[in-house]
């Protein structure tokens, strides 16, 4: 043991009994005793206290124990020391260690991908939904179990889903003990199993409160027009939190031109120039600002329409219109007179001469048909001779 001696013959000594014992679901007390041999007359004793795993944390101390929240599964180790103050003077002993061993349980049996949403309720209560996926290595009969503690409270799941091999994989409290209206608390979540084939690793998972909170959606949304100004006023989630503790992503739709837009907000009214030809579609959500962690953004509002599509030209819309009428009055008068047939009745076909007489060369005729414009006149000349000769022969 290396003891510090200084020029006025102090000596500092580590502290003893250094213990580390599991006192709730994922916490650590820290427990050590002054060194007796250590003097203590016109001094000040501290204590530096080292967390080297699960997360890295030093501090100091001039108590002789200490609380820490850690997720225990992986194990917990610590060192202390002693922390001797005189004037400007600052000297230091070594280092007492203890760990805690991970918990017991076979390899890839643990639970994967935990995660967990609160929301506020309408009566100011705190609802949990927890959901994770079974370890890769975890038999086929394994149940898992899950617990919740928030400060001094801890409570086991009695509402579980179930996947396909009935192992319990989503867990529901519609009311919990958490406080609404505290500001970044600790949740902490541990799961242990059973199974006949393997022994189950616990798993355990801190949650700041605030930011895994689904924020409720903003309530009483009224938009309307005031010339060319589009105005819109919400209030604030169900929360404990005051109005200025939010902020708010405001969804502009416009049905005419396509056109999106989301803009950020901070307060609970807006004003915005818009386009008042164009008919627009608004929704409204919500999160955490100021007043602590963000959480997960709040649903949609539900949608409100507001304005109307209108051509920017009315003389163009009113002759358009117009076109369209004619075509279509047309259109179904052509169909209504083909129904009845009418255009046969109005305009009935015009009927063919019937010849009497066999053509008595019908052969010459088609070849005449080819010739130049000369031939056919003279052959037609002699066809009519022909042709009054057959008559006269016919009087007599």
């Amino acid at each position: 043991m290396n003891i510090f001696v200084f020029s006025f013959t102090v000596q500092v000594f580590p502290p003893v009994n250094l213990t580390l014992t599991v006192s709730a679901l994922a916490q650590v007390l820290l427990h050590w005793k002054p060194n007796p041999n250590q003097e203590q007359k016109n001094y000040t004793i501290r204590y530096d206290v080292k967390i080297l795993s699960p997360v890295p944390e030093e501090y100091d101390t001039k108590k002789t124990h200490s609380i820490r929240t850690a997720a225990l599964h992986n194990g917990f180790s610590a060192h202390v020391r002693t922390l001797l103050l005189h004037d400007d003077l600052q000297m230091r002993s070594d280092w007492v260690k203890e760990k805690i061993p991970p918990l017991p349980g076979a390899p890839e049996t643990s639970v994967t991908n935990l995660s967990c949403v609160t929301r506020i309720t309408i009566s100011s209560t705190v609802s949990l939904h927890c959901t994770w996926l079974p370890g890769q290595g975890a038999p086929e009969d394994t149940k898992y179990f899950l617990f919740y503690r928030y400060e001094i409270y801890t409570e086991e799941c009695q509402d579980y889903i179930k996947d396909k091999w009935n192992r319990n994989t989503e867990c529901r409290f519609s009311v919990t003990h958490i406080d609404p209206e505290e500001v970044d608390n600790l949740i902490v979540i541990h799961i242990n199993g059973s199974s006949n084939y393997a022994a189950i690793k616990p798993f355990q998972q801190l949650f700041n409160q605030n930011a895994i909170e689904k924020v409720n959606v903003p309530r009483n949304v009224t938009v309307f027009l005031e010339q060319n100004d589009l105005l819109a006023t919400w209030e604030k989630p169900i929360s404990p939190f005051p109005k200025e503790c939010f902020e708010y992503e405001f969804y502009l739709f416009n049905l005419k031109s396509g056109n999106k837009q989301i803009l950020k907000i901070s307060s609970n009214d807006f004003r915005l120039r818009i386009d008042v030809t164009s008919r627009y579609s608004i929704q409204i959500r919500a999160n955490h600002h100021i007043c602590c962690t963000r959480g997960f953004w709040s649903d949609w509002s539900e949608i409100i329409y507001v304005g109307q599509n209108k051509l920017e030209n009315p003389v163009a819309w009113i002759l358009a219109v117009l076109c369209v009428s004619t075509c279509c009055t047309f259109l179904l008068i052509a169909i209504i007179c083909k129904i009845n047939h009418v255009w046969s009745k109005l305009f009935p076909p015009i009927p063919s001469p019937s010849n009497k007489f066999r053509d008595p060369f019908p052969n010459d005729y088609e070849r005449a048909r080819t010739c130049t414009s000369e031939t056919e006149t003279e052959f037609g000349s002699f066809a009519e001779d022909l042709y009054c000769s057959a008559l006269d022969d016919s009087v007599f």
